[in-house]
């Protein structure tokens, strides 16, 4: 290779394994590309543009390339200006959707292995469910999503779940072996809260197939059941830890191989800085976008606000009844429950009328589940604002199942995490449902309300502890007031008040009007029609 080649190699810097390595023999195997037929995006925007002449030739190296690759990372820069603040456009929303799709997954069906490693003691341990409960539930995440099948699961014992293999040096060897006399397997799902990339890498390297956690695997549910904007945005939220975390890895075993500083030439900045600044940017064209989704929340919440509507939060574990719950109280046909995990991931507003006659919302949330990490909550945080803000809280609980008690402690530690205000926290109403399935059932505390959503059993007792509920935390009382017939007050109480009789209607045109009323409200209608008593 004379000084000429040489030159020209050492004024551009390639997005590849090895990058000016410290011998120059590497550069002979390089495969002479030009511009206009190089199928790397990434590598034709990063280099200065005045460098990019026509007929220019460069060499591109056949080595393993950082597996994060262009499409990772690729950033519209189209200026948001078009769009207008209030609006969302949805092609732009589908795009900033489907740009980042977590490696190895995609859109394949899988054939799964599950492992649930078993901590015997320590810190990790759980006390409130059994190892094969735990491992019914990772089936079940597995079987939610379509065409996807368990073709065996075990579960083992470890002392070291810390560790990067997880599982002590005759587990593993014995876990390997199995993995690879499983015919069919094309992924690994190891029911743990989150694998470090590096264990991620380990395993994957071991077995010679995808290793999926819990966190990526809810990830993919959450995707593959996206339909409105805010979900799409908010999943894609939740992924950037991920990407963030495997490019780290990347980069680290790249020193590790002596690969060169990789600066990109004339910008100051090392291709893992840039990579780090094209999530950034991406992360806060997220962030802006949900902003403006939660702006126009805010609108519509103020507006049921000012009707003086209470808002009731529907809140549970996830597949413990709650979309069948609201169905039964509201009578609304719009709702299809289906039975499986993550069914609901948009928050969904639905009216209802309680015995006083007054109407509510119930709003319907996402379910919860065990032993996921607080980023994938908090990248919900705009979807459970409406719980926040919420008049009264509901927390559905399957009593059938045989982890009831360890679903209960995961809600409210996860609604004590989202800082729920003190008010909501005690007087949430508590819900046993699928007492059907329990022959001659009845609950030891008697503020607990048994049902049977399905079968709209014990719903006539549900709603009366609500409308209990909702006169106490919302201030509202319940008045008779004498109206004349002969001027607006009787309309005007049906359009600002709860109208539950109209009664001995008088010669005079007066009528007793019974009601449940606001203290503003009340104030106004003083006020408007000069009422003194």
């Amino acid at each position: 290779m004379n000084l000429n080649k040489i030159s020209v190699l050492t004024r551009h810097v390639f997005l590849c394994k090895h990058v000016l390595s410290r011998s120059y023999v590497r550069f002979a195997k390089c495969e002479v590309v030009r511009f206009p037929q190089c199928a790397s995006k990434l590598i034709v925007n990063t280099l200065p543009s005045q460098s990019l002449k026509p007929g220019l030739v460069v060499p591109v190296l056949p080595a393993r390339t950082l597996s994060l690759t262009a499409r990772m990372f690729k950033y519209d820069n189209t200026d948001d200006n078009n769009v207008e603040e209030d609006e969302i456009d949805d092609a732009e929303i589908e795009k900033l959707f489907q740009e980042q799709i977590p490696s190895g997954i995609g859109k394949e069906d899988h054939r799964v292995f599950i492992v649930h490693p078993d901590v015997k003691w320590g810190s990790r341990k759980q006390y409130l469910t059994t190892a094969a409960l735990q491992m019914e539930e990772a089936v079940g995440l597995v079987k939610t999503l379509h065409k996807w099948s368990v073709v065996d699961k075990l579960i083992l014992s470890t002392k070291t779940p810390e560790k990067k293999r997880i599982f002590g040096k005759g587990n593993f060897q014995m876990l390997t072996e199995k993995i690879r006399a499983t015919p069919g397997v094309t992924a690994v799902f190891v029911n743990v809260e989150r694998l470090s990339p590096s264990s991620e890498k380990d395993l994957e390297e071991a077995w010679g197939v995808k290793v999926l956690d819990r966190y990526s695997l809810v990830l993919h549910i959450f995707r593959c059941n996206a339909k409105t904007k805010e979900a799409k945005l908010q999943i894609s939220l939740a992924e950037i830890p991920l990407f963030r975390s495997r490019l780290r890895n990347e980069v680290a075993n790249l020193d590790q191989q002596g690969g060169g500083p990789r600066y990109i030439m004339g910008s100051g900045e090392t291709l893992y800085e840039m990579q780090q600044r094209l999530l950034k940017e991406r992360e806060l064209k997220i962030r802006s976008a949900l902003e403006r989704l939660r702006r126009k929340r805010n609108l519509l919440r103020s507006q049921r606000k000012h009707k003086d509507f209470p808002i009731i939060s529907v809140m549970g574990y996830t597949n413990c009844g709650k979309t069948t719950l609201i169905k039964a109280l509201t009578g609304d046909d719009g709702l299809q429950p289906k039975d499986q995990l993550f069914a609901t991931l948009d928050v969904t507003v639905h009216a209802g009328q309680l015995p006083c006659h007054m109407t509510v919302l119930y709003v319907d949330t996402i379910g919860f589940l065990s032993q996921l990490p607080h980023q994938l909550i908090d990248s919900f945080s705009a979807t459970l604002e409406d719980v926040i803000h919420s008049d009264l809280i509901i927390h559905v609980r399957d009593i059938s199942h045989p982890e009831t008690v360890s679903q209960k402690v995961n809600v409210l530690n996860v609604l004590n995490n989202l800082q729920i205000p003190e008010r909501l926290l005690t007087s949430i109403i508590e819900v046993h449902n699928k007492i059907d399935l329990i022959e001659g059932y009845e609950s030891s505390d008697p503020e607990v309300i048994p049902i049977s959503a399905l079968k709209q059993c014990g719903l006539e007792a549900l709603k009366e502890k609500i409308e209990e509920a909702v006169l106490k935390c919302t201030g509202k009382q319940m008045m008779t007031l004498k109206v004349q017939l002969n001027t607006s007050q009787l309309s005007w109480l049906y359009k600002e008040a709860t109208v539950q009789a109209v009664d001995n209607v008088g010669d005079d045109c007066t009528a007793n009007v019974k009601v449940i009323i606001s203290q503003a409200a009340y104030g106004r209608y003083r006020k408007l029609f000069q009422v003194t008593s």
